[in-house]
């Protein structure tokens, strides 16, 4: 998935004018820790504590010049997404009805709510959430926002554009991106094109929701169930084609973290950083000090993506040592 300069450009403008760029970071405890310089992309600073809001503003801009009409949209969500649409929603005046899994993120679901989002809970995970929303918009002639598209990507691509950037001199050796259905990995994927680095990109998906690793594998589309009890952003089971051809064709590697490995990450990076970081945030740390030895002495980026972890969750994942 690529894009003109041009694209690119026009999605900077139209992300900066909601929010500043956010902050890369070295931080010498997590450097120390890896034993190699490591930058984090802080993406859990954005005005929904997610980088899903870059994708929204994009797409909801391209939607009011080329669809006027519509007043009403809808999505699945399994909540960073929904905050996008939510925020986007109501920059430009429209309603958003947002479809979420039962037992959905209680936090999630008042941010997106706070954002004046209709909050509609159906199914046990986000593929049943996904079809239903699917179903409500056909019968109620709502426009369905999809949770991977060109226009998110595009947006989202701005994010790594920033990072890029800023370490224009001395490029990462290796970039590790978290892989939910997949728009944060196709953005690296197209700033790594737009600024010309040679960064490596590794994908990281959870060990309990493996269908992009298995299909990475196998060059072809697996499904696989999704189980992670953490790692939320990440629960999906079906690839997503335009996604998997990314990720297929610009992917130096994908791996997988389990849910032990996410929770530690995520107490490392209170204890050397003090950022919070939900389960999908934290899994490009997993992914890094799990290769630790691959890349000891190099320049290793992570992204992290998000940080709206429930108060609860949060609490027990820094008691469990």
């Amino acid at each position: 998935m690529r894009f003109t300069r041009e694209e690119i450009e026009a999605a900077q403008r139209t992300v900066h004018a909601a929010m500043p760029p956010t902050p890369q970071y070295t931080w010498p405890l997590l450097s120390q820790r890896l034993g190699a310089t490591v930058w984090a992309k802080h993406e859990n600073h954005t005005p929904v504590g997610a980088f899903k809001i870059r994708g929204g503003l994009t797409y909801f801009e391209t939607l009011a010049r080329e669809q006027p009409g519509v007043r009403h949209v809808i999505s699945a969500t399994r909540g960073n997404h929904g905050q996008s649409v939510g925020f986007a929603s109501q920059r430009h005046g429209l309603a958003a009805t947002i479809v979420v899994p039962h037992g959905n993120s209680r936090e999630k679901n008042a941010a997106m709510r706070a954002l004046g989002v209709t909050l509609v809970e159906h199914g046990d995970d986000f593929q049943a959430a996904a079809e239903h929303a699917g179903v409500l918009a056909e019968r109620d002639a709502l426009h369905r926002v999809p949770s991977f598209h060109r226009e998110l990507v595009r947006g989202v691509s701005t994010a790594y554009v920033e990072f890029f950037s800023a370490l224009k001199d001395a490029p990462p050796d290796v970039l590790f991106v978290p892989i939910g259905l997949g728009s944060g990995f196709a953005g690296a994927a197209a700033a790594r094109a737009h600024c010309g680095v040679s960064t490596k990109l590794i994908g990281v998906v959870s060990a309990h929701a493996t269908a992009y690793r298995d299909s990475f594998r196998a060059r072809r589309a697996i499904e696989s169930p999704a189980t992670t009890q953490l790692a939320d952003g990440m629960a999906c089971r079906t690839p997503v084609p335009e996604s998997l051809d990314v990720i297929l064709r610009e992917a130096d590697d994908v791996i997988t973290v389990t849910d032990d490995e996410v929770a530690q990450a995520m107490r490392v990076l209170f204890t050397d950083t003090h950022n919070v970081a939900e389960g999908a945030g934290a899994a490009a740390l997993a992914g890094a000090l799990q290769q630790e030895e691959r890349w000891r002495g190099k320049t290793v980026g992570i992204a992290l993506s998000g940080g709206n972890v429930d108060a609860d969750m949060f609490a027990g994942v820094l008691g469990r040592r």
